[in-house]
């Protein structure tokens, strides 16, 4: 039975034993595989698509991609070529699924980043065991550690090899069942020290709406707001912006620069909070850099070191945030907790200090343009009270509604 078509991807010139042996597993499985190799060398393989065909795709066409004596921009460019046809042929890709060393796990990655989310992805590599955060991104590819090198089959590899393909077959054998909820979906950033406020806000919107939560470290935000600029989301409740901190101060969760950028690209409502922007990010206490050492610190677990943010910061970050809440031309409500903006910023707790809140509070006022259409709504509470969040999704359902009528 032919379960779909199946994209297997490669370098030929390095990997054809192994390509092979996946490709015989998927075959004997029912799939129907398309191999493509990503070489940036000749491979004299058979291939149904070839490095040829894939550096078309290059936008500066094939002599971008091969024959370079450099190998470090031919797999760049090979890479960028890969992930436009990914783009071009994902109507009729079913699944995809790949191996590589340092330049193929590079150039298989960029593909399958390139696809939707929910088309089964998997990558074999060397480098899966370490930080995969370059490869994987904001996508859904799972990646197998390869555990020997990818350099002729073993007893150990054709175990690693079946056990992925296998995988990728029963994905696509069982597929998840497509969503039949109708309700329009919101998307909304929580951390640990919000997640009262958005826990609340959810479950008071969830019989008009189907909330997406995104765990507001760096992926999570871009994750958000690419699902926005897809399509997927109707609006966005983004309670928490610590992003930001970490994007201006130097932590280790960061935004990137374009945050908030599709808010203005979509115009789609937007309702946001000041969440946990009284901290920046670091991982264990030794790996906060020296010029920090004098600061206000929290440490949140033996990993995690959570860094007060100072008055002159918080000005930085709040005039950041509202240049570019400035550019949105669609609904913007952006809700003041005068209570406080995390778990640790209560009246008894270690990060409480009135004037750094009062810095980011006056950036944002001065800063900010308001308008009928972009305001500013203060409220007495806490970002954990129940009766922010009560606010929250009152003021985002208004919103919804008022644009659907529209």
């Amino acid at each position: 039975m032919t379960i779909g078509q199946i994209i297997l991807v490669g370098t030929a010139d390095t990997k054809a034993a192994e390509i092979g042996f996946l490709y015989e597993i998927l075959v004997a499985g029912g799939a129907s595989v398309r191999r493509v190799d990503v070489s940036t060398r000749p491979s004299a393989r058979n291939y149904e698509v070839t490095p040829e065909d894939v550096a078309q795709y290059h936008p500066d066409g094939p002599s971008a991609v091969l024959g370079l004596a450099d190998r470090g921009v031919a797999v760049t460019a090979m890479g960028a070529a890969f992930a436009a046809f990914c783009t071009a042929s994902q109507p009729g890709i079913a699944a995809v699924i790949g191996l590589g060393g340092g330049g193929g796990t590079s150039i298989v990655a960029a593909g399958m980043r390139a696809l939707p989310y929910g088309i089964p992805k998997v990558l074999i590599s060397t480098l899966a065991s370490g930080d995969v955060a370059p490869y994987v991104d904001v996508s859904d590819i799972m990646m197998v550690p390869s555990v020997t090198d990818i350099a002729g089959l073993n007893r150990l590899s054709r175990v690693i090899l079946s056990n992925a393909a296998q995988a990728l077959l029963g994905m696509i054998a069982a597929p998840a069942t497509p969503s039949v909820d109708d309700k329009p979906a919101v998307g909304l950033s929580m951390f640990g020290v919000t997640t009262p406020s958005v826990t609340q806000t959810a479950e008071l919107l969830r019989d008009r709406f189907d909330c997406l939560v995104f765990h507001a470290t760096g992926t999570g935000g871009r994750a958000m707001e690419r699902l926005a600029a897809d399509g997927v989301l109707s609006g966005m409740i983004d309670t928490t912006l610590t992003e930001v901190a970490d994007l201006l101060v130097g932590g280790v969760l960061p935004a990137g620069q374009d945050r908030l950028d599709v808010v203005a690209q979509t115009r789609m409502p937007w309702i946001g909070s000041l969440g946990a922007l009284d901290m920046v990010n670091f991982w264990a206490p030794e790996t906060v850099p020296d010029r920090f050492a004098d600061r206000l610190f929290y440490h949140h677990n033996p990993n995690v070191t959570l860094m007060r943010t100072t008055p002159s910061e918080c000005a930085q970050i709040g005039a950041w945030i509202a240049t570019k809440l400035n550019a949105c031309d669609g609904p913007v409500r952006l809700l003041i907790p005068l209570g406080g903006v995390s778990a640790l910023d209560t009246p008894d707790g270690p990060f409480r200090d009135p004037e750094a809140s009062e810095a980011l509070i006056a950036a944002l006022r001065d800063t900010l343009h308001q308008t009928d259409n972009r305001k500013i709504i203060d409220t007495p509470h806490h970002i954990n009270d129940p009766a922010f969040s009560a606010l929250a999704a009152e003021v985002y359902a208004e919103t919804f509604t008022a644009i659907a009528k529209d």
